[in-house]
């Protein structure tokens, strides 16, 4: 988006930027930027607070009011509320280095309705799999197996994307079952620290990364651990 907003810019439009990652935004160099310190995915901050959204836009349009110089960067004065630790939140399974990935999953069942419930919606389902299955499918990939898709029309190292994606959905909503309103890092920390899935992900990315297959390859290494997951020697 700073890359176009040069082109828009050249046939008279004004533009702002919303940025997640300085950085990238000070090698682009789009005329107006608002750095904004959340996650990615989030530009405008948590979802469901819209008067912390308003405040964002505000900030960003406000920009156009006020910047002359060919290329500026502000930063937004405000942290996302939301990523604020909530003391009263407990993760909905405790850490157990012997509870399978199947038996992980059987165990969060009755939570994630719950939440699902509350909510009124999920996000569970890219894969079309029952989240069983999906477990399942995943456990035969980290047994060295290169399973052939469950899903028709669609090849195996994507049925294995949406898999990991429902998986992963799985997890963060049954997290918001329970008392508290968890931050996405208390969440985050839960999932990839605590849980046979986190472990699992991070093993089939492991495995995977440096795969003859430029399919495969490519959801290992973009699509199965956040970045900032990844650790020390992938």
């Amino acid at each position: 988006m700073s890359a176009l907003g040069h082109y828009l810019e050249e046939k008279g439009i004004a533009t702002v930027a919303i940025s997640l990652i300085r950085p990238q935004t000070e090698n682009t160099r789009p005329p107006r930027a608002l750095w904004v310190p959340f996650e990615l995915g989030r530009p405008f901050g948590s979802p469901s607070d819209a008067d912390f959204q308003r405040r964002v836009i505000v900030a960003a349009l406000g920009m156009l009011e006020r910047s002359t110089r060919p290329v500026t960067i502000e930063d937004f004065a405000e942290d996302d509320p939301r990523e604020r630790s909530d003391p009263a939140w407990r993760p909905p399974l405790a850490a157990d280095a012997a509870r399978s990935l199947e038996d992980e999953i059987a165990a969060l069942k009755g939570v994630y309705r719950r939440s699902v419930a509350v909510r009124g919606r999920s996000t569970v389902g890219l894969s079309g799999l029952p989240i069983a299955e999906a477990g399942r499918y995943i456990v035969a990939w980290l047994h060295g197996a290169n399973p052939e898709s469950p899903v028709a029309g669609m090849s195996a190292p994507l049925a294995l994307r949406f898999a990991a994606d429902d998986l992963k959905a799985y997890y963060l909503e049954a997290a918001l079952a329970g008392a508290g309103r968890p931050s996405s890092r208390q969440q985050a920390d839960w999932l990839w620290q605590t849980t046979a899935a986190g472990a699992a992900l991070v093993a089939l990315r492991r495995a995977h990364i440096a795969s003859p297959d430029e399919r495969l390859k490519l959801i290992a290494g973009n699509f199965l651990v956040p970045a900032l997951r990844v650790p020390p020697g992938g």
